[in-house]
């Protein structure tokens, strides 16, 4: 799986409530490109519309910086990845749910693997970077080799979804006893807590 290149953990989320917002770090790259929306109830969360949405996306993911400045896209790559996101989003739920994985689902990921990725090279600085021509595929064949390697490795039954009632995110759950159970204990573990409490208080 995808690492953070920088030392940064997760993307700054606004909650559509209007609370404040949070860091959240769903645990691997292929993760991240779900925070842009989907089907159904995720609909509501779209933000891929243009080229330059999916740009914002790679700028704040756990991608090498400057693959921003090397990347070309097109309004074909937007509906692509919107096609990948959509696939992952249902695999990563039926791993959350344990259930099985849909045939047509694993085609659209091991389609875009196929094509080739994107090119790291070393910088002379020292630093991660990307070799000019980045393309559309190039971003999907990453995201989704990343998809493969979660779903195939030793975290493939860690997948999890936020156990809060009102929340949709999922993640991979890599704390070593394996029963994490929110998004971030920042936002729905605290809120968690502060329920509970109210309950507690309400009985006495």
């Amino acid at each position: 799986m995808t690492e953070p290149a920088t030392g940064r953990t997760g993307m700054l989320l606004q909650p559509l409530d209007g609370g404040r917002p949070f860091r959240f770090d769903p645990g691997t790259l292929c993760l991240e490109l779900l925070m842009t929306g989907g089907p159904g109830i995720y609909a509501r969360h779209e933000v891929l519309h243009d080229p330059a949405a999916l740009v914002e996306w790679v700028r704040r993911s756990r991608l090498a910086p400057g693959l921003e400045r090397v990347l070309s896209l097109r309004q074909e790559d937007v509906r692509d990845a919107r096609t990948v996101r959509d696939a992952l989003l249902r695999l990563a739920l039926d791993r959350a749910r344990g259930g099985e994985l849909a045939a047509a689902d694993l085609a659209v990921i091991n389609a875009a693997a196929a094509e080739p990725p994107l090119v790291p090279r070393i910088a002379s600085d020292g630093t991660r970077a990307w070799a000019p021509g980045a393309t559309g595929p190039g971003l999907l064949s990453t995201v989704a080799r990343d998809a493969v390697d979660l779903f195939t490795g030793p975290f493939a039954t860690r997948v999890r979804e936020c156990a809060a009632h009102d929340c949709y995110l999922l993640f991979v759950d890599t704390s070593r006893p394996g029963h994490r159970r929110w998004c971030t204990m920042e936002r729905c573990g605290t809120r968690n807590k502060v329920r509970a409490h109210r309950a507690r208080t309400d009985t006495t």
